[in-house]
Parts: C-alpha cells; structure tokens; sequence
C-alpha cells in the first residue's frame, strides 16, 4: 500500500510540476505555425515524433541531468541564461514572422522541412525551463539506503508521469488544426500572435531568473579573480 502511495505521489507531483512549464495547449498554435508548409498528412507523425522526444528528453534530465551538470562544470542558472536565450530567440522569430496560413498543402520551394526535434521538441515544448524542473526533482530523490522497491515506486511513478506529459502533447499537437476550425482564421491568428509573446516572456524570464541566482555571487568571483 506505500509502494502504491509513493507512485501516485511521484506521478502527481511530476505531472504537476512540468504541465504549466511546458503548457502543450498554449503550445499548438505555436506548433501549427511551425507546421504550416508541412502537408496535413505527416502531422500526427510529428505530434507523435515531439511526443516521444519530450519524453525521452525529460526521463534523461529526470534521472541524469544532474550528474552530466556536474560533469561538464554547468551550474543550473547559467543553463536556464542560455536555453532562456534561445527561447527569446524563437519567440521572437515567430513574434515576426507572416501570417501565412495558407496553403498549407503547399510546400515552399528550396525550404527544409520541419524536424520533429528542433525546434518542435527543442525548445519550443522542452525548453530549459522544463528541463531545470526535471533535473531539480531528479536532484531530490533520497540519497540514502532506501529500499529497493521504493527507488522502483518513485522511478515507475516518476516515469508514468513524463509519459502522461508525452501524452498530453500529442492529443494539443494531434488535434491543433481542430484549435483553427474552432476560432477561425482571425481568432487563430490572433493566438498565434499571442503565443508567440508569451513565449518570447517566457525566454525572458528564464534568463532573469538565472541572472538573479548568479548576479549575489558576482562580488566572490569579481574578488577571486582580481591580483591580490
């Protein structure tokens, strides 16, 4: 009965934690957007394809994440500047780009298409906002003798959580082009728009939040690296 009551606590704790940071439903118009010269028939495909990226992307950082950090010398806010910058980059782009929702069933000439894992999966659904998460809760497992059936509990529920993540994101990612039918060409490029904001916010904020972790330790570096 405690194995049960660990795994719901992982599951809960997990999926509630990385939902509001990755935010698939505010995610697909961006998706769309992206997607909006790739022939309607590949879609799920891609749905499917970011699915299982975010997926093995987050059980990696969940249960490695903090020991490749450790390895390379990388500090978590400095990972948050970073990856924040590449978001604000993204939204940006998107932030400026035209409203060509047409034609979606014709591809442009000369251009590349779309990959499922950048920048569908990297950075637009798993960003380093969902990755400092994931590591952080990797980081609080116990360290201690437990048993081995409790470190089984909390992996099991822990992955059962990032899977129920995946799953989420394919059905916003699946069914985007429902989101379009819904609100109309208007209303959709409206939230595309808005989407697009709100993720150059994001990226922005990411980099503060790093900026604010490192910016009280500036004085200790600033005094070890001048001469005595």
């Amino acid at each position: 009965m405690n194995n049960i009551a660990e795994i719901v606590n992982a599951f809960l704790l997990v999926y509630a934690a990385l939902f509001p940071v990755i935010n698939p439903v505010g995610g697909a118009p961006i998706f769309l957007r992206l997607t909006n010269r790739t022939p309607k028939a590949r879609l799920p495909s891609l749905a499917r394809g970011v699915a299982i990226n975010s997926f093995v992307l987050l059980l990696c950082s969940l249960f490695i994440g903090s020991h490749v950090l450790v390895f390379f010398g990388i500090t978590l806010p400095v990972l948050r500047i970073a990856g924040g910058l590449v978001v604000a980059a993204l939204g940006w782009r998107l932030l400026h780009q035209g409203d060509d929702l047409e034609g979606r069933d014709q591809p442009a000439p000369r251009e590349k298409e779309v990959d499922a894992f950048y920048p569908l999966t990297m950075p637009l659904t798993v960003g380093p906002g969902s990755i400092s998460v994931a590591i952080t809760l990797g980081s609080q497992r116990p360290s201690s003798a437990v048993d081995l059936a409790q470190l089984a509990a909390l992996g099991g529920g822990a992955a059962a959580g990032l899977a129920a993540i995946a799953a989420t994101i394919y059905v916003c990612y699946r069914f985007a082009g429902n989101i379009v039918t819904v609100l109309g060409e208007r209303g959709t490029n409206v939230m595309m728009r808005l989407s697009a904001f709100l993720l150059f916010c994001i990226g922005i904020q990411i980099i503060w939040g790093g900026l604010r972790t490192l910016l009280p330790q500036l004085p200790s570096y600033v005094a070890l690296a001048l001469p005595l």
